[in-house]
């Protein structure tokens, strides 16, 4: 069994990384600094979760600290998954230094700890926003990266550089994976998926950018999690898109929204966000080839499962902050 880093472990996809881990034996020493970027309760919810489950260490600290990389001195890692970052594309518009200081400082803080203690390998979670404005659909990994539309993307794209760098110099096995929109329970309280089961359920306003004819490729967070894991072996250096398999407009989102609550939504749509792209789909033959990964849950399930979520954890939930 393995003994692994997770940074962001108090995160979306890191908590849910951290549990799969522990469940298959390994062991995980967890960082995070549970800041407010969006509702802290949702992060203190899973990482009360995670710190009742045997073989998990943790470490409240902000990773862009650079007193940070001493804290796994003494850990003897098989591998580092990064997940820790300042994630949304809007919100990278209004303060794009917070942006830098973790996604690329943060990133190089730990590849230090890799190159400082003899850790050959590093999975960087990246986004499938660096694809920018005009990619080709589905998006192959060999798409120009290189135009990013907002500081988020700019940041990640820093971040990927970066780990390149250090295979190539320090022998890291590195891996990038661009993650495409991620959904579940216990997720993200500033995206679609939780905003509107929240708003629908609750009875408040549904308020969309633009006129809801956008779309995404959503993809549940136990399928992502499986691929992250998958990708702890021996690549080289490797990019490789996770998830966008099933492709629907926001529209039909709230539909379905609509169909498993049995619920109405009063939409109100608001004018385009210039930071959002109009649409994504991950090209994941790739994946496929390298990982054996496939997704497993559909998006009425997995949703479904968001729903039951919610409604178990309603009392508190219904007061969560969704921006």
């Amino acid at each position: 069994m393995g003994h692994y880093l997770v940074t962001g472990a108090a995160g979306f996809i890191g908590a849910r990384t951290s549990t799969m881990l522990l469940e298959q034996g390994h062991t995980v020493v967890g960082i995070d600094n549970v800041n407010d970027a969006y509702d802290p309760r949702m992060k203190e919810y899973r990482l009360k979760k995670l710190q009742a489950l045997q073989g998990f260490k943790f470490h409240r600290r902000d990773i862009s600290e650079k007193s940070c990389i001493e804290l796994f001195k003494d850990d003897k890692l098989d591998g580092v998954i990064h997940l820790a970052a300042r994630a949304g594309v809007r919100f990278s518009v209004e303060n794009p230094w917070v942006f830098v200081e973790s996604n690329v400082l943060g990133t190089l803080n730990m590849l230090e700890v890799c190159r400082q203690y003899g850790c050959k390998k590093f999975i960087l979670a990246s986004t499938s926003s660096i694809y920018g404005e005009n990619p080709p659909y589905p998006t192959p990994e060999t798409a120009s990266s290189s135009e990013p539309m907002q500081p988020y993307a700019a940041s990640k794209k820093g971040a990927e550089a970066l780990l390149h760098s250090y295979h190539h110099l320090y022998d890291i096995d590195a891996t990038v994976i661009r993650y495409f929109t991620v959904y579940g329970p216990a997720g993200r309280p500033d995206l679609a998926m939780f905003r509107f089961v929240q708003w629908i359920i609750e009875g408040q306003p549904v308020r969309i950018n633009g006129d809801g004819n956008q779309s995404r490729g959503f993809t549940y967070v136990d399928d992502i999690v499986r691929g992250t894991i998958a990708a702890l072996k021996p690549l080289g250096y490797e990019i490789i898109n996770l998830g966008g398999h099933e492709v629907i407009s926001i529209n039909q989102l709230v539909g379905i929204v609509e169909d498993l609550t049995g619920k109405k939504a009063n939409v109100q749509y608001g004018p385009p966000n210039l930071a959002d792209m109009f649409t994504n789909q991950a090209n994941v033959s790739k994946a496929r080839d390298l990982l054996g990964w496939n997704p497993q849950v559909n998006l009425r399930e997995g949703l479904g499962n968001l729903i039951n979520w919610y409604n178990a954890e309603r009392e508190w939930a219904k007061e969560v902050l969704t921006p």
